[in-house]
């Protein structure tokens, strides 16, 4: 059953993920619904796997049981789950669900509910922290297409049913915390864009119904950068209530929003360069492409075994920011300049750039 509106939390503790791309912009909190929009071809089995495996909440050192939910993914991808589940020792506090590719429409609608009913018994019955992972939901919602279909159901956008929305959302909101239970449960949820659209309904709808998203970018996958998630697109919209003063650090929001303004300008440079060539910007406009070449291969990139705590991810975001000049950083307070910004980085690239 869904959760009573008015016996609900609001979720608040911060959960270190270990991913800065995730931890310092797009933080996931204690029983948040956050999808991974993905394409195919792209590590998002990957990047969930080291989510599982990394995932704690920061002031208990709790560690997440895991219940596990793949609908219509193939045999490899199901073998790679358990393999490493069984190797990082997450398999021990793991609940694996299958309904692969080979089986029936039907059973891929009841296995996400299968998973979310034992998820709530694990959160509300035994107090336990549960991190549920669902994939992929694209391929749920086209057995839900599949099966309205040869029911005669009059369809919607792209032939999908006109319940799509409420469909998905009762899935989604069985996430979240409940008053008088020490239990939640956060939710992840993988789905594939079909050709990279993010408007395509499935996409769409679950932008709608979930707190923010996680994109997956091809333009950095290809590039050689892991995790590649996307730096604008990506959204956290309960971020502001787990970060910050008592929750992680001071600087965290101010950082995060100062790292969004920067990179969303180097975008622009970027494709300013690509029209007039790079030798013809100005020299801070240099100084915003070398941010971004930090950014990037310094802050988002790292190893799909590393696990960073959010003192490293935050330090590597003051890194990347001291590329440009200290009066460019507009949205930081003096106080905070003071105690993070680095000069010498300052002075190095300046006199490089003269």
């Amino acid at each position: 059953m869904p959760i009573n509106p008015f016996a609900r939390r609001y979720p608040r503790e911060f959960i270190q993920t270990g991913l800065s791309a995730i931890d310092g912009m797009n933080a996931l909190v204690r029983g948040q619904k956050l999808p991974v929009f993905s394409g195919n071809g792209l590590p998002h089995d990957r990047v969930s796997a080291q989510i599982i495996r990394q995932a704690r909440l920061l002031d208990e050192q709790v560690e997440f049981s895991i219940v596990f939910a793949a609908m219509g993914i193939k045999h490899d991808v199901a073998e790679f789950f358990i393999r490493n589940f069984r190797e990082s020792g997450a398999l021990a506090r793991a609940v694996m669900i299958f309904s692969l590719a080979d089986a029936p429409s039907v059973e891929r609608l009841l296995t996400p509910r299968v998973a979310l009913t034992l998820a709530e018994h694990l959160a509300f019955d035994c107090g336990q922290h549960v991190l549920v992972l669902l994939t992929d939901m694209t391929n749920y919602c086209e057995s839900l297409r599949e099966v309205g279909t040869a029911r005669g159901e009059i369809p919607g956008r792209k032939g999908y049913p006109g319940y799509l929305y409420s469909d998905l959302a009762s899935l989604y909101e069985r996430a979240g915390r409940i008053e008088g239970s020490p239990g939640s449960i956060t939710q992840m949820a993988i789905l594939t864009m079909p050709a990279d659209d993010i408007s395509h309904p499935v996409p769409d709808l679950t932008g709608y119904i979930t707190e923010g998203q996680i994109v997956l970018d091809r333009d950095l996958f290809q590039r050689g950068i892991y995790p590649p998630i996307a730096g604008l697109p990506s959204l956290s919209r309960l971020m502001k209530d787990g970060v910050g003063e008592g929750f992680t650090r001071e600087d965290h929001p101010i950082l995060a929003s100062q790292l969004f303004a920067c990179y969303a300008y180097v975008k622009r440079v970027r494709g300013l360069a690509d029209v007039i060539g790079e030798e013809e910007l100005s020299p801070l406009d240099k100084q915003y492409l070398k941010f971004g070449e930090a950014f990037e291969m310094d802050f988002l990139n790292q190893g799909e075994y590393e696990n960073r705590s959010i003192e490293t991810t935050l330090e590597l975001g003051w890194d990347a920011l001291s590329v440009l000049p200290q009066e460019e950083l507009h949205r930081v307070s003096d106080y905070l300049l003071k105690k993070h910004y680095r000069f010498k980085r300052e002075s190095a690239v300046s006199d490089a750039v003269n």
